[in-house]
């Protein structure tokens, strides 16, 4: 063995070889029982971060541990095409060659998407196989390949059969940048403080008469169709049925009785009812029959056509036309203020809502969307976490999975992008004719919320109403997740009944971040109960955050971004995936620093060394004995193992990665490195003596057995080492994973070393305090508390005196008599 460990020059080599023997494989016609995990996949726009590391070093671990258990385990790889944060990507490269993606029109545009994800989607792949990640690459898949493609059709279609999926014209969350349409979960909320405006509405039969509304968006007003009071409020019920007037318009507006809206201790207990502009006035709408007046378009600009049948004010309508939000609140709130409407401005904490793409604020958009019955599908989903049929780990997170699913909103699933999957959904232009609206210069095309769709898995032939053969297709695409929630049963096959669908669904564990455990793992329950009648795992690991050393979130702007890829050429792969694993406790983030994973990279030089050790004393023979007719230093190392690789398996069993890690750091360590090889030495000094004969098989064996526990955390240094010790089989990633054997824990054992040990650890520490050399020997008595203790210790003389450097010692329950010039303890 080289003197130092060196990463790069091993790392390479050995997944290389794994790959290249098929290691990562998992055979449908194997008999050995499946375990199965499926990546989250990552997004092809992305690049290696801790985040990925954390949760690609935790499906690892259990991934090796479970197949070196003898289980058939099978880890899904794959990409996800990230419609959105795509197709900003191409987009961005578009304006800077002074192009965009209405020049090149839609299908130019998927095709150069479809190139750049050939030329550059695959990096992410490259950078996981870099962490050590040993996926079954044979079965590597993407979320918009063919199979997967036919799978979201069906899943779509069978849907829409079932009056699960449907088209309508509802309030939708949109980004005014992105011009998509977002489902609630993907709207970021920041916390901030605005503005509350309190506007007075005159009685329409009574102008000197009115009503106070508080809001935070004055620039909606003039698209307000009610006020809304609380029907039990003596101050205002009996103004309910009558209307106002409402200002900077010609119009008037009717006060309704609304208990759900309105709270009377909120504001001034009467409420402002924008219908197209705010989620709970939509709802308050639908119950009073109100019109939805949409004052902004699709950009988050004042649309002149809204304004005009708003009937706002001549003068202010054309000051108002086209301008952004933040210019249209000002200038509203100067109209309000010089026609004396409007009455006091306060400061008030609000959430803004943010893409959580581009971050930009987030509107409420009338639009005809596609959108998911949810509620039938939430039950059975919530049903399978209450009955323990999902168990989510740690458990804290059952509590806000099933608030979250109890009061589940209908899922918007269409976005007005071009990447994606497109929605298998025509129109016919005959019978649509006054829907579909088209125009060439410049091209556009938009559906009306009127037209009929034909749901189907392929284009129709004819119009099962006309018989014409001239159809249009929905162009929206599907909401990303939407793909992504069929990811356990898509990968394998599905909706064909393929011999891996059978074997290895549904699958053993997921691991994610909380983060999404709405947007992807609710709706993989759902959708797994839904098309195959078992929940697509049985164990959903969720993890913490990885932040700086501070506690902070990593990022760019603040200069604390830890890099896996540069830590690994720093420090090594296996260094950091230990970091990662020891500093994993169940509901902690993580607070990640460099000193921690330089930390592990010594943990790995001692493993090296201690290997280094080990080869160099195997000259000679090796005798095999009973572990009970070996030196006591031998048994005790051999039961202080079986104990640790009983707290390892344990702690895997319960996803505890932080004590799996600390147990074995400890041990080899602590126990292994700093006593046992010490301990050995001795036995050793005689080459050709029984006792180092028997040392040297105990020297291998229990290293041999080490090097096997450690490798689902540390697989590279792992295998190095164990190629170069005594060892059984082509490669330790397919060795046999130890078990605790409990005849080989020996307490009484324990107990005498670690009596041995603390005396020579006293012995040390006095040698310290004093300043004594440690070339230096000793005279040293030891008094003891009982002869007991002290025939216990008596027995261990020998070895107590080598360790400690002791060239006399005594061992007495009484040694005041031997302390003439001797150090005591």
């Amino acid at each position: 063995m080289e003197k130092s460990y060196d990463p790069k020059q091993v790392e390479t080599r050995w997944y290389r070889t794994w790959s290249e023997r098929g290691y990562f494989h998992a055979a449908v016609a194997a008999e050995n029982r499946p375990y199965v995990i499926v990546i989250p996949p990552p997004n092809i726009t992305g690049s290696l971060h801790m985040g990925h590391a954390l949760n690609n070093t935790i499906q690892d671990i259990l991934v090796r541990w479970r197949r070196m258990q003898g289980r058939n385990a099978l880890w899904v790889p794959g990409t996800d095409h990230a419609g959105i944060a795509t197709q900003n990507v191409v987009e961005k490269q578009l304006l800077a060659e002074g192009s965009s993606r209405d020049k090149l029109g839609r299908d130019r545009f998927v095709q150069r998407v479809w190139d750049w994800k050939t030329q550059s989607g695959g990096t992410i792949i490259e950078q996981l196989k870099r962490l050590g990640s040993s996926c079954d690459w044979d079965r590597l898949r993407f979320t918009m390949d063919d199979g997967l493609s036919k799978a979201v059709r069906e899943v779509f279609v069978r849907l829409h059969e079932d009056g699960l999926i449907y088209r309508g014209k509802r309030l939708i969350n949109w980004c005014p940048r992105c011009l998509t349409a977002l489902s609630d979960i993907e709207v970021e909320h920041e916390d901030t403080t605005g503005k509350l405006y309190h506007i007075r509405y005159p009685l329409a039969d009574d102008p000197a008469s009115h009503l106070t509304v508080a809001t935070t968006r004055p620039e909606t007003m003039l698209g307000d169709t009610g006020v809304a009071v609380h029907p039990e409020d003596p101050r205002y019920n009996r103004l309910i049925g009558k209307s106002v007037a409402l200002p900077l318009t010609q119009r008037r507006i009717p006060i309704v009785g609304d208990p759900i809206l309105v709270d009377r201790e909120f504001g001034t207990g009467a409420v402002k009812i924008t219908p197209a502009h705010d989620f709970n006035d939509f709802e308050a709408g639908l119950r009073h029959n109100l019109a939805r007046l949409a004052v902004f378009d699709q950009h988050a600009r004042m649309d002149a056509s809204g304004l005009r049948e708003a009937q706002v004010e001549k003068a202010l309508h054309e000051r108002l036309a086209s301008q952004p939000v933040p210019k249209a609140r000002a200038l509203v709130v100067e109209a309000l203020e010089e026609g004396g409407f409007l009455a006091k401005v306060e400061d008030h904490a609000m959430a803004l809502g943010k893409c959580y793409r581009c971050k930009t604020v987030v509107e409420p958009y009338l639009s005809p969307q596609w959108f998911v019955k949810i509620q039938p599908l939430a039950e059975p989903a919530i049903k399978a976490v209450e009955s323990g049929q999902v168990r989510l780990i740690p458990e804290q997170w059952t509590n806000n999975y099933l608030g979250w699913m109890r009061d589940i909103k209908d899922w918007c699933i269409s976005r007005q992008i071009w990447w994606g999957h497109q929605i298998p959904a025509w129109y016919c232009r005959n019978c649509n004719a006054e829907a579909i609206l088209e125009t060439t210069a410049p091209k556009s095309l938009t559906i009306t919320s009127d037209a009929r769709p034909i749901v189907a898995r392929t284009a129709p032939a004819h119009c099962p109403d006309c018989g014409q053969h001239d159809f249009v297709r929905d162009p929206d695409v599907l909401d990303t997740w939407f793909s992504s929630a069929l990811w356990p049963f898509s990968t394998l096959g599905w909706p064909d009944h393929t011999p891996e669908l059978k074997k290895f669904y549904p699958t053993s564990t997921l691991v994610t971040g909380f983060d999404i455990l709405f947007f992807w793992v609710a709706r993989m329950i759902m959708l797994g109960l839904k098309f195959m009648g078992q929940a697509p795992f049985q164990d959903v690991y969720i993890h913490a955050l990885v932040r700086d050393a501070e506690g902070q979130k990593m990022s760019k702007s603040k200069g604390n971004v830890i890099d896996p890829l540069q830590v690994m050429d720093k420090y090594g792969t296996d260094a950091l995936r230990f970091t990662l694993a020891a500093m994993a406790s169940p509901g902690r983030d993580i607070k990640l620093s460099e000193e921690r994973i330089e930390g592990y990279r010594n943990f790995a030089n001692k493993l090296w060394n201690a290997a280094r050790f080990i080869l160099m004393n195997l000259e000679g023979p090796r005798a095999d004995a009973p572990l009970a007719d070996r030196p006591i230093a031998d048994r005790w190392i051999m039961s202080r193992l079986h104990r640790c690789i009983g707290d390892v398996n344990r702690s895997l069993e319960e996803y505890r990665f932080d004590e799996a890690a600390n147990a074995a750091y400890h041990f080899i360590w602590h126990e292994y490195c700093d006593w046992y090889l010490e301990l050995t030495k001795p036995a050793l000094a005689d080459k050709d003596s029984q006792q180092a004969a028997l040392t040297r098989t105990t020297l291998v064996e229990s290293f041999e057995t080490v090097l096997r526990l450690l490798h689902p955390l540390m697989p590279f240094i792992t295998e190095e080492i164990w190629q170069a010790i005594p060892h059984t089989g082509e490669s330790i990633m397919v060795a046999p994973y130890p078990s605790q054997h409990t005849a080989l824990i020996d307490e009484d054992i324990e107990n005498q070393i670690a009596s041995v040990t603390s005396v020579v650890s006293a012995a040390r520490n006095i040698r310290g305090s004093q300043g004594i050399a440690p070339s230096r020997a000793l005279h040293a008595a030891v008094a003891t508390p009982t002869t007991a203790f002290k025939t216990a210790l008596t027995a261990h003389q020998d070895l107590i005196a080598s360790l400690a450097r002791i060239s006399t010692l005594v061992i007495d329950t009484d040694v005041r008599p031997y302390m003439n010039g001797a150090s005591a303890s």
